[in-house]
């Protein structure tokens, strides 16, 4: 079995790549930064740095690579875009949808899946946390999608997972106190007291991934946040 993972060089990206490869698959990763592309090569099969924002490079990594299983969408722009609609340049918020949905309509065009595609998106589709525009925005759009891709690439099956508050470097914008503080108040605010770890998601996309009979779903990985 062979698995893309495009983003799969840190936080949910890489922990799919783990737990799939300790699993058996075949898994390409692809991501930006080189250092990260180096510090994970010898953990997967193959590494390769790809800006999927780059249409002409994605259609022609897609297809020098040619047919293969199952593709998992897990990169983004990081934390661009937050903050009050007010405060924000559009150019920021046009950033994020190019980092990440944009991106994600890009692979699923050029890719040539024969099994599944699993999306990462956000529960800030779902949510009304004041400064979270741009965030809902896009995460809410890329659940829209499932749906409709999932009727129109059938056979090959389209979900989600929409992780909560994760514990990953994405939150690296913030100082290490007010991360740590902000990981509490998101703890107490959920029925499973506490955040989420990265290997939470990917046990969800490896579940999406063997799960034959499941398409156009969108899987909350939230530890209640959309009953609380």
């Amino acid at each position: 079995m062979r698995v893309v993972i495009m983003g799969g060089t840190s936080g949910i990206g890489l922990a799919i790549a783990e737990r799939l490869t300790g699993d058996g698959a075949e898994v390409i990763v692809t991501g930006r930064d080189p250092e990260k592309l180096a510090a994970v090569k010898d953990r997967v099969a193959v590494a390769e740095r790809l800006d999927g924002t780059a249409e002409d490079d994605v259609a022609a990594f897609f297809e020098r690579l040619g047919a293969f299983e199952h593709l998992v969408l897990a990169f983004s722009p990081g934390a661009v875009g937050g903050g009050p609609l007010a405060d924000l340049a559009i150019a920021d918020v046009r950033t994020a949808f190019e980092g990440k949905l944009f991106a994600y309509l890009v692979a699923v065009r050029h890719a040539r899946v024969t099994g599944s595609i699993t999306l990462i998106s956000a529960c800030s589709a779902r949510a009304s946390l004041p400064g979270t525009v741009t965030f809902a925005a896009v995460n809410g759009a890329i659940e829209r999608i499932v749906s409709p891709l999932a009727a129109e690439l059938a056979p090959v099956r389209v979900n989600a997972v929409s992780p909560g508050v994760i514990d990953t470097p994405w939150w690296s914008f913030l100082p290490e106190d007010q991360r740590q503080a902000q990981f509490a108040e998101a703890a107490a605010m959920v029925p499973a007291k506490r955040v989420g770890r990265p290997d939470d998601v990917a046990g969800a996309v490896r579940y999406l991934i063997g799960a034959g009979y499941v398409t156009g779903t969108i899987l909350p990985v939230d530890g209640g946040f959309t009953v609380a």
